[in-house]
């Protein structure tokens, strides 16, 4: 009688075995695609709540409440599955580098800072597990920082009063106002660089100036009567690129160079042309830095920031 229940072949075992491996082979990249883009989806979703938040606190003035941090679950640096990525009507490629409204790229284990910046709008800040993150930026200082914000929430304002032309020199060290304000400068701000200073009118945003340049003009090889570059930022949010000429300040406290002589709110509006405008810091200090090493100031190129 013929034996029906013959089991497999060792061949055949094989090619069975062979087959399931190209089949987990063939899975298992699919199955890890498609976990990423689920985790990469969460994490979109997370912040594009966050973003929502953060708008709203700002249209409230809820400031407590206008930065929110969100944790990454994915699990590979950068995007995989979209690209680009456009949250709160930013868009950004992963190769794109940073913007005004988006610095560095999300990483394992890594967080998204969504904040609003009264001079850029919203920001996308994208962190490691060090607080750094993966950015590609060339900054050495937060391009997105808020130059007026130390000033206004230094207390200097409320005591200036109805002054419409005061003058802060970062020079002035024995100013009983500049510690106030220097209190509150954070430590990646461009303000810890450099010389600068605060003029104009204490009522008037449109009239209120930050003047700020990479030299230091207190030097032996610069001082009193020379010309050099600066940004200007309004507090209304407008940044320029001009130039002054240093002069030498005399109280009872002691004389120091300034960024500029004294100057009548008419000479404020001649330091700014319309043709050296730019919309945001980032935009503006490009220009002040290619203006320093192949413009009218390469004497000063070395004074970037570093």
């Amino acid at each position: 009688m013929q034996n029906r229940k013959k089991g497999f072949t060792l061949a055949e075992l094989l090619v069975v075995v062979a087959i399931v491996a190209i089949l987990v082979a063939i899975s298992i990249p699919i199955f890890t695609r498609q976990l990423e883009a689920s985790r990469e989806a969460t994490d979109l979703a997370n912040v594009r709540s966050a973003y929502a938040e953060v708008m709203a606190a700002v249209m409230i003035e809820d400031t407590e409440n206008e930065v929110k941090v969100v944790k990454l679950k994915q699990k590979k640096a950068k995007w995989q599955s979209h690209d680009p990525v456009t949250i709160g009507g930013v868009m950004h490629y992963n190769d794109q580098g940073d913007t005004a409204n988006w610095i560095g790229y999300p990483v394992p284990g890594g967080e998204c800072e969504v904040s609003y910046q009264p001079n850029s709008g919203v920001l996308f800040n994208w962190k490691g597990k060090n607080g750094t993150g993966g950015s590609e930026q060339k900054y050495t200082f937060n391009i997105n920082c808020d130059m007026h914000a130390p000033l206004n929430k230094s207390g200097v304002l409320e005591m200036l009063g109805n002054n419409n032309n005061f003058e802060i020199d970062s020079n002035c060290t024995k100013s009983n106002m500049l510690p106030e304000i220097q209190a509150k400068i954070e430590e990646d701000s461009l303000l810890k660089k450099g010389t600068w200073a605060y003029l104009g009118d204490a009522k008037d945003r449109s009239k209120r100036y930050l003047f700020w340049t990479s030299v230091d003009i207190s030097s032996d090889s610069v001082g009193a009567g020379k010309k050099i570059p600066v940004i200007i930022s309004t507090a209304d949010g407008r940044f320029y690129i001009s130039e002054t000429t240093t002069a030498i300040r005399k109280n009872t406290a002691g004389n120091y160079v300034a960024i500029a002589d004294h100057l009548t709110p008419q000479q404020y509006r001649e330091c700014l042309s319309e043709d050296k405008k730019y919309k945001n810091l980032q935009e503006a200090y490009d220009a002040y830095a290619k203006l320093v090493t192949d413009g009218t100031y390469p004497q000063y190129k070395d004074t970037l920031p570093k």
